[in-house]
């Protein structure tokens, strides 16, 4: 068998659907050998319904309380390719996605990373979610050497995934692994027009849920370590946050002169969700993580 150009880690986390239209545009990719990983918690359903329709993708079984930041260590681990990507089961790359990448890692001695649009158009709750969420990797990004990188549309030179292997173990976010890596003169190098679309339907609850969810276990794993007064004083400091994750959102957009339309008619939203992502911080600083990572999707 030819050795695969290119692993694509898939945490499995979501509907079924979103995970078939993830596949289906990865089916699409020319020119490059695959190597396709979805690491599932879902359940047998799941991975039944993956392996019968998409008999090449490599389906790696995994308990329902395992972490995302876990699934992707475990990904890493089985991962055989020189290059290792990581999106999520419901972002949808388009044609020649997976070539940008490869030529994109000329050196190998850096990481690489691109953009996220919206594919979830129908609702204005979506594109308050995603404008949320994402409006910091929107098109366009200045190229060249950054200071972050997105989680989920990312390309990692295999001998770095194994030199870090242990940060990568240790369960935390991507930002982490990151910052790592960066402290040791690792480049992480922005390419903006690698594009993704992020394609996930919400329901008010579940977005607003989410948000707490994810903040929680952040600020958590931050001050999993330190001392109370210190908890207390992060705590105590993130009160600040809703407001000033407000303005950056709507600053952020309008910089980008781009959905200035759903951006506005979102702002009610985006007030609620940013309240959200506030009290998350503050509960995880003061009260740490209470399982709140294992159920962030």
């Amino acid at each position: 068998m030819t050795a695969p150009e290119l692993s694509v880690l898939i945490p499995s986390v979501n509907e079924l659907d979103d995970l078939i239209g993830c596949l289906k545009a990865l089916e699409q990719q020319k020119g490059v050998i695959l190597e396709i990983l979805v690491i599932d918690r879902l359940g047998e359903k799941v991975r039944s319904a993956v392996q019968q329709r998409f008999p090449k993708v490599i389906v790696i079984p995994t308990a329902g309380d395992t972490t995302i930041p876990d699934m992707r260590a475990l990904g890493f681990r089985h991962a055989q390719a020189a290059a290792v990507a990581v999106i999520e089961d419901h972002v949808i790359v388009p044609p020649g996605w997976a070539r940008q990448l490869l030529d994109a890692l000329s050196d190998g001695n850096s990481v690489v990373g691109g953009s996220i649009e919206n594919a979830a158009t129908e609702t204005l709750l979506d594109w308050a979610a995603f404008l949320c969420e994402y409006s910091a990797c929107l098109p366009p990004l200045p190229a060249g050497e950054a200071a972050w990188l997105p989680g989920n549309n990312v390309v990692y030179p295999r001998q770095l995934v194994d030199k870090y292997r242990s940060v990568l173990e240790e369960g935390k976010w991507e930002n982490h692994f990151h910052d790592a890596m960066r402290a040791d003169g690792i480049k992480l190098i922005c390419r903006p027009e690698i594009i993704v679309g992020h394609k996930k339907h919400y329901t008010f609850g579940e977005y607003l849920s989410q948000r707490y969810l994810y903040a929680r276990s952040y600020a958590g794993a931050r001050v999993r370590e330190a001392s109370s007064m210190k908890r207390l004083i992060y705590g105590a400091a993130a009160f600040i946050l809703p407001p000033l994750l407000f303005y950056r959102t709507v600053s952020t957009v309008f910089a980008k002169r781009r959905h200035l339309g759903y951006l506005v008619v979102s702002l009610p939203l985006l007030g609620i969700f940013v309240t959200s992502w506030g009290v998350g911080e503050i509960v995880g600083y003061w009260f740490g993580d209470g399982g709140a990572l294992s159920k962030v999707r």
